[in-house]
């Protein structure tokens, strides 16, 4: 029997920092950034591109500042759901609520464009009703995350900026150890959208 899986890419956050460096009306998403593949594509497309074929099941969470992001999560088999607030628990919640019947809800960030397809299956396979499926790097704690059925309730409960970190405690937590260091690399300033390899 094979589970059913939701990606929820979440793109709704106004990223303050990046803009505070690269001027107001400059969006992190949208920056040109050359892959692990050498492909020169936006952030968001890196994030699509990177997805695993094997998860079709595809919700990008964003809002209606962000046409041009919401164009290209379609043209990658995304369904669209735009909401009004930036905030990543209120992103979670909607993502989650749009699609409460899967066997669980793999968030992905859209602004980490530089992780390894094979590290999102590994997260993915590692999945579990009762548990969180977390990256691991050197004993820190990365991206995507994946969220069983049993925790359905608790993401939709969340709300505000606050994201799903405090689940942790709440289920078990399946480590999965990775040598990928795009899962802690997101996007914060423009100087990080060049990968450098530790």
């Amino acid at each position: 029997m094979s589970r059913s899986i939701a990606v929820i890419v979440l793109a709704a956050g106004e990223g303050r920092r990046f803009r505070e460096v690269a001027g107001a009306d400059k969006d992190k998403l949208l920056a040109d950034c050359a892959g692990r593949d050498g492909a020169v594509r936006s952030v968001i497309e890196q994030v699509l591109v990177n997805l695993p074929a094997s998860l079709d099941k595809r919700i990008l969470v964003t809002t209606e500042a962000r046409p041009q992001a919401m164009r290209m999560a379609q043209a990658y088999g995304c369904e669209v759901l735009s909401i009004a607030s930036t905030g990543m628990g209120d992103s979670i919640a909607a993502g989650v609520a749009a699609c409460p019947d899967v066997d669980g809800w793999l968030i992905v960030l859209g602004d980490m464009p530089f992780i390894l397809p094979s590290s999102i299956e590994q997260v993915a396979a590692a999945m579990a009703d009762d548990a969180v499926s977390v990256p691991v790097l050197d004993g820190e704690f990365g991206h995507p995350v994946g969220f069983g059925r049993s925790l359905g309730a608790r993401l939709q409960a969340l709300s505000g900026e606050r994201g799903a970190r405090p689940l942790f405690k709440q289920g078990r937590v399946v480590e999965v150890v990775v040598e990928d260091p795009g899962v802690l690399w997101d996007i914060d300033v423009p100087q990080a959208l060049v990968f450098a390899q530790a």
